[in-house]
């Protein structure tokens, strides 16, 4: 299998679970409605494990192009790939999310907001906050490549890795994924809301693109910044990129939190 092959299978079964956990939580009459957070987090941190179980040993299971990017910033991965594997990556989402589109087919002309079905497909934040959002989204992905990164530096029994990193899944859902669904993936959202748009959904409305480009942005930003700071801080290595990209960082925490002071201001006058 060819690792274009390997990372767009990865990333599809990564969305069949894991979109198909949030249409059986959310979509009406499936007997898992009102489920709640906790399975969705549970299903999605094994949806990851069982994408890396699947083609890790071909491509080492990225599945998220936040993670491709990480890994090639610090020198862990050919930036010559990168373009082919985030391609993978957005394909096999749209598929993922197509095959939950059949999977749940009965279930989209019964369910009547608009909104829920879109957010089988793609994330959106629980306060619309574009800067806020955004720092959440880093946040995210900042952990999952710095955990992605800790857990490779620990030796653990054959074929425990995958479900290690499921297990990251699951805690950064459970505790940082109450803000904007916690994407910390673009393939993870973008893919899906391609889908979303194309998709003759009974009822849908907007895929809702004025906020499209956070869950892909904040992802991107987080995932490099994620391999640079655990390159320099636990590796020693410095570099450039580390410093400019601390400043990045930075500047969009401060102007995320002007945005809010501004706002409590506002609603106190």
């Amino acid at each position: 299998m060819s690792e274009f092959l390997g990372e767009l299978l990865g990333t599809m079964i990564l969305i069949i679970f894991g979109g198909g956990v949030v249409a059986g939580v959310s979509l009406k009459k499936t007997l898992a409605e009102g489920a709640g957070w906790v399975l969705v987090t549970f299903a999605w941190g094994l949806g990851v494990a069982m994408a890396v179980y699947a083609v890790g040993n071909i491509t080492g299971a990225h599945v998220n192009p936040a993670v491709t990017l990480g890994l090639a910033a610090v020198g862990d991965f050919p930036w010559a790939k990168v373009p082919i594997y985030i391609i993978a990556q957005m394909i096999g989402g749209i598929i993922g999310a197509v095959v939950v589109f059949f999977h749940y087919l009965p279930h989209w002309k019964v369910t009547d907001d608009p909104d829920t079905k879109l957010g089988v497909f793609s994330t959106g934040p629980a306060i619309p906050s574009p800067m806020s959002n955004l720092v959440s989204e880093i946040i995210g992905t900042f952990v999952l490549v710095m955990g992605i990164l800790f857990i490779g530096s620990n030796e653990f029994t054959e074929g425990l890795n995958p479900l290690i990193v499921g297990l990251l899944i699951v805690a950064i859902g459970m505790s940082l994924g109450g803000t904007t669904g916690y994407a910390i993936n673009p393939a993870r959202d973008l893919g899906p809301r391609i889908a979303h748009w194309i998709l003759p959904i009974p009822g849908k409305g907007s895929s809702n693109w004025g906020y499209s480009w956070v869950p892909v942005i904040g992802p991107a930003s987080g995932g490099v910044y994620g391999g640079l700071f655990y390159q320099a801080m636990f590796e020693g290595n410095k570099t450039i990129y580390f410093w400019l990209a601390s400043v990045m960082i930075a500047v969009i925490f401060l102007v995320s939190l002007g945005i809010e002071l501004s706002k409590a201001k506002n609603k106190i006058e």
